[in-house]
């Protein structure tokens, strides 16, 4: 049985200030849930304070992205074992605007996927389509090279410890959202690409996390299709009540 996983991607927003204070608001709310693993992903300058007000809770640490190098001169770029350091566990690889703004290639995904893999973290790994693609009839040739190209010389033992997140791009921050059944029907032909690449039993263990606004009020509705196993949370993340109400969501689901 798979539990459901709600991660909120703060992305560039939140001060250091506001961070700190955001997650002990999110720290206090979610004392009482037991059954969905909760996870935030602040910014690299808030990382640290932010693990130090979550240690001992129920609210687990992600990064919004690693170098897949251990050290060097990449300015602007930090390693897995910084991140390790401080007490992250999980790492958002992939996400569509780091493919879209910053030339991210399914390439330098399976890179880093294996990089946090081999220090002992998870990855969220990414992936979806744009409008264009789905308009054109790409979809599930854009999820194939994205989901291929992602677990490439990754074992099965090591895939078991990933997470993925499938993100219309259409539906990211614009306040459109797939509907259910589209979004339904994308997640199905995610996990079967796991499964071609690692079997059926595989493909059913592994979480499948939708990520593309999704809301208090649109939460129920995702989270009861068959494939989504929790959510890739933008801006109803940095509001801990909305981030919340997404949580209850998935905790009554």
């Amino acid at each position: 049985m798979r539990s459901y996983i709600i991660a909120g991607n703060w992305k560039m927003n939140k001060t250091v200030a506001e961070s700190i204070a955001l997650a002990k608001e999110i720290v206090a709310k979610t004392k009482g849930i037991s059954k969905t693993e909760v996870v935030i992903a602040p910014t690299y300058l808030a990382a640290a304070k932010v693990a130090d007000i979550i240690k001992g809770s129920n609210v687990k640490l992600a990064v919004q992205d690693i170098h897949w190098k251990d050290q060097g001169a990449y300015t602007g770029k930090v390693s897995v074992d910084m991140v390790k350091e401080i007490g992250a566990e999980y790492v958002i690889i992939g996400h569509s605007e780091q493919r879209q703004y910053f030339h991210e290639t399914d390439e330098t995904v399976n890179l880093k996927a294996k990089k946090v893999l081999s220090a002992g973290l998870k990855p969220i790994i990414c992936v979806g389509e744009t409008l264009d693609e789905r308009k054109g009839g790409k979809l599930e040739s854009v999820l194939t090279a994205q989901v291929d190209g992602a677990y490439k010389d990754i074992s099965k033992e090591d895939a078991l410890k990933t997470v993925i997140a499938y993100e219309p791009v259409w539906a990211i921050g614009t306040g459109v959202v797939a509907t259910d059944e589209q979004a339904q029907e994308a997640q199905k032909y995610v996990r079967s690409l796991v499964a071609k690449l690692y079997g059926e039993s595989v493909a059913e263990a592994l979480r499948i996390q939708y990520g593309g606004s999704m809301k208090p009020d649109n939460a129920a509705g995702l989270l009861s299709q068959k494939d989504i196993d929790g959510g890739l949370i933008g801006g109803a993340a940095l509001k801990s009540d909305s981030f919340f109400s997404i949580i209850e969501a998935a905790e009554k689901s």
